[in-house]
């Protein structure tokens, strides 16, 4: 039996049951770990996840969301993106699920805590309730770039902002590869960048912003390699708490 704790989340009970053998073939760039699923009303996402995404990180990817652990990485990983694929004979899909990270959860070994639909997804066709019978299954996963069609990056100012005391934004459609290591703010009347604080997920924030439209830069890494992204006015003068504001800019 199987306690998964998932932050700002609800307590799931899972009866796990014996595992058959899984024989794994080697394949570049995959991890193997364990996965698992949490519940939902309709099968999506949670709007209260650690990431700080609210109802974007719901329905974000069709709901194929996931909390994780490991590689949450104090938030970073939040916005990654990775294909998971299950081996039971018979029960699993070669191509698996691909999901978007949008929440914290640790368990019983378990480095993915799936939606349902996610979980669902890397099943074979009519095996969906077979795979959800198991509770908590191994998988090998591997890091993706996301892909949102139609969507540049987008600077979304969190609901808990409050105009103009206090500001605070979160980083979405991040399509690519790339994790969002630290984010400055110039306002466009200056030219001294001040750092914006890491308040927890992907939710970066300051007290008393300045008045004005706002420039942002952020540093981004792939693969080892660290870049500076400079994203030009990109809030206007009387910005708003819950409204996402476009870059024009397509990170790849």
């Amino acid at each position: 039996m199987s306690l998964i704790t998932l932050k700002n989340h609800c307590i799931i009970l899972l009866v796990t049951l014996i595992f058959p053998a899984i024989c794994y073939c080697e394949e570049a760039n995959s991890l193997y770990t364990r996965a698992t699923y949490y519940g939902s009303p309709d099968c999506y996402g949670t709007p209260s996840g650690a990431c700080g995404f609210g109802e974007y990180g719901r329905k974000i990817y069709d709901g194929k969301v996931s909390g994780v652990s490991r590689l949450y990485k104090n938030g970073t990983g939040c916005g990654a993106c990775y294909q998971v694929r299950c081996k039971i004979a018979g029960h699993c899909t070669d191509e698996g699920t691909k999901i978007v990270v949008t929440d914290y959860g640790d368990g019983d070994h378990t480095d993915f805590i799936l939606s349902v639909r996610a979980y669902s997804e890397m099943a074979s066709q009519g095996m969906a309730n077979h795979l959800l019978a198991y509770g908590v299954v191994d998988v090998e996963y591997r890091r993706i770039p996301c892909r949102y069609y139609g969507y540049n990056l987008m600077i979304k100012v969190h609901e808990n902002s409050r105009f103009s005391n206090y500001l605070a934004i979160v980083p979405i459609y991040q399509s690519g590869a790339f994790d969002v290591e630290t984010i400055n703010f110039v306002q466009a009347d200056c030219k001294e960048w001040r750092g914006m604080r890491k308040a927890y997920g992907a939710v970066w924030d300051m007290p008393n912003p300045p008045k004005g439209s706002l420039t942002f830069r952020v540093q981004v890494s792939v693969s080892g390699e660290v870049k500076w992204v400079q994203l030009a006015d990109v809030l206007p003068d009387e910005w708003k708490a819950g409204i996402a504001y476009d870059t024009n800019l397509l990170l790849d």
